[in-house]
């Protein structure tokens, strides 16, 4: 069989969308779609997917079944095309690189309509993936039903006459049965707008040396965040509040769970770099205490409070520290070496010195704080047995300049061993040589085997001077056969139309 232009194919699933509707009514006669039912499903073409014609197939089966006057017959008929496609993705992912094909999925209220879910998750199968992330805490709200939703968010479903409605364990029932794993994708320390407005959080949020939240920072540098609000990682109420949240989609028993924005915002121009105190994201009071405390003696403390309170130290700062501890010796801190008692610095020397020590314990204080929270969140998922992992910019921990930082301090190098790494290939320079540079970069820290890179893209075509899908999935093949899997963004990018359609319909 001559595999299907994947262009022609997504133009043809495009025009699906404009006529799968809400109404769900049958446009074929039930015999006719009976009889193309008998018929031996065709082969999955390279990439695992269906052909056009078995998509329109299961399509006006779906709707069959679906209609108020579906009967047993049409519902069966549907069921057995579902299960074929189950079995012949299993087949073909078994034997086809990668062996795990993933998309990331944003779901609406009204995929809670009759047949819709079903329609989102054939038309995933259609695609060749048999692994779906579901995107379940995002925006300041969560992917739980109101009726059981002890967080501090709400949920993504309001509507009346749905209070009791689990889309996302729906979701992961429906997906198994056609033979995906459905896992939870969460944000981690972007807490969203609404949690941000709270008068009671205000404490949590995550604060610069300029005394503003990272929703202000946002405004005052025109960085595209203006949803975003990060929390100060070392607050015990951001970690309770996360651990409730985290423990109802534990309930729900996903295959898997990923922890997304595990970093802090990056801004943009110069406000993308971090190369001062205040620019880093350590003045919330639980962060500046914690900081307070990696102080190992007085002199320490007090010029930790000095520098991150003016941004710099003064000579007169040193002296009067060998003034007022004269006991002490040194000021010292976690990790911090003595210049020792032969030293013959001078005092501008030892300001200089000293002051560069507390930058960079600065900085590792805050990159501390994301790794430490990404820990806790961690460990009762993998306590559970479940695949873990943490998704990240390939450059997100990278140096700028003479010791400045990408102001998103995400170390990912540093991330628990234990989790996978799914790193967001994303680069952009009209071929697929950026690409593979990005992945390369995590595979020079790690090994592949544990490695799922997320890529963007459609299928079919070029997009934002990206190469279509098949052609960076070729040259990741080509280059690095070792992956085991690779994941791509987003399933929404794929059908725009029936996204655009699923998120402004009005759930009744």
């Amino acid at each position: 069989m001559a595999l299907l232009n994947p262009r022609e194919k997504y133009r043809s699933m495009g025009r699906l969308s404009r006529w799968l509707g809400f109404g769900l009514s049958l446009g074929l006669g039930l015999g006719g779609l009976l009889s193309s039912g008998q018929a031996q499903a065709q082969a999955l073409n390279a990439f695992c997917q269906v052909s056009q014609a078995e998509a329109l197939r299961k399509e006006e089966l779906r709707k069959a079944a679906f209609t108020d006057s579906a009967d047993e017959s049409a519902q069966a008929t549907y069921r057995q095309v579902v299960q074929q496609h189950r079995q012949q993705l299993q087949v073909c992912r078994d034997r086809t690189w990668p062996r795990q094909q993933a998309t990331w999925v944003r779901l609406y209220p009204c995929d809670l309509q009759p047949g819709i879910l079903e329609a989102v998750l054939d038309r995933t199968v259609n695609l060749g993936y048999n692994q779906i992330f579901v995107e379940v805490f995002y925006g300041g709200q969560v992917l739980l039903p109101q009726a059981d939703n002890p967080t501090a968010w709400s949920s993504v479903v309001r509507s009346t006459g749905y209070e009791r409605r689990d889309l996302f364990a729906e979701a992961i029932a429906k997906g198994r049965d056609r033979g995906m794993e459905v896992h939870a994708w969460l944000f981690t320390l972007n807490f969203g707008y609404s949690y941000g407005q709270r008068p009671d959080r205000q404490e949590v949020l995550a604060r610069n040396g300029q005394g503003q939240d990272t929703l202000a920072f946002a405004k005052s540098n025109g960085s595209a965040g203006h949803e975003e609000v990060f929390i100060d990682p070392y607050h015990p109420q951001a970690q309770q509040d996360y651990r409730r949240m985290l423990e109802q989609i534990l309930r729900r028993n996903p295959d898997g769970v990923l922890f997304d924005y595990v970093r802090y915002p990056r801004g943009t121009g110069a406000a993308s770099v971090a190369d001062g105190v205040d620019d880093l994201w350590i003045y919330g009071s639980a962060s500046r205490n914690a900081l307070l405390g990696r102080a190992l003696n007085y002199q320490g403390q007090e010029l930790i409070r000095r520098y991150i309170s003016r941004g710099h130290l003064l000579e007169s700062d040193i002296a009067e520290m060998d003034r007022l501890y004269l006991d002490e010796g040194e000021p010292l801190w976690q990790n911090r070496v003595p210049f020792g008692p032969e030293s013959s610095l001078t005092v501008a020397d030892r300001r200089w010195r000293l002051q560069q020590q507390l930058w960079q314990l600065s900085v590792a204080h805050a990159s501390q704080g994301v790794i430490d929270f990404l820990n806790q969140v961690t460990a009762p998922v993998q306590q559970r047995g479940l695949p873990t992992g943490a998704v990240f910019f390939p450059g997100g921990n990278q140096t700028v300049g003479t010791g400045g930082f990408d102001s998103r301090l995400q170390q990912w190098d540093r991330f628990p061993l234990t989790l996978s790494w799914h790193p967001m290939a994303y680069a952009v320079c009209g071929h697929t040589g950026c690409i593979l540079d990005e992945v390369r970069r995590v595979l020079a820290v790690r090994s592949p085997e544990r490695i799922q890179p997320a890529i963007a893209g459609i299928w079919g075509q070029n997009t934002y001077n990206r190469p279509a899908l098949e052609v960076q999935m070729q040259a990741l093949q080509q280059a690095l056969p070792q992956l085991n899997g690779v994941s791509h963004f987003a399933y929404s990018w794929q059908d725009p139309e029936f996204d655009r359609t699923r998120k402004f319909c009005q759930l009744r």
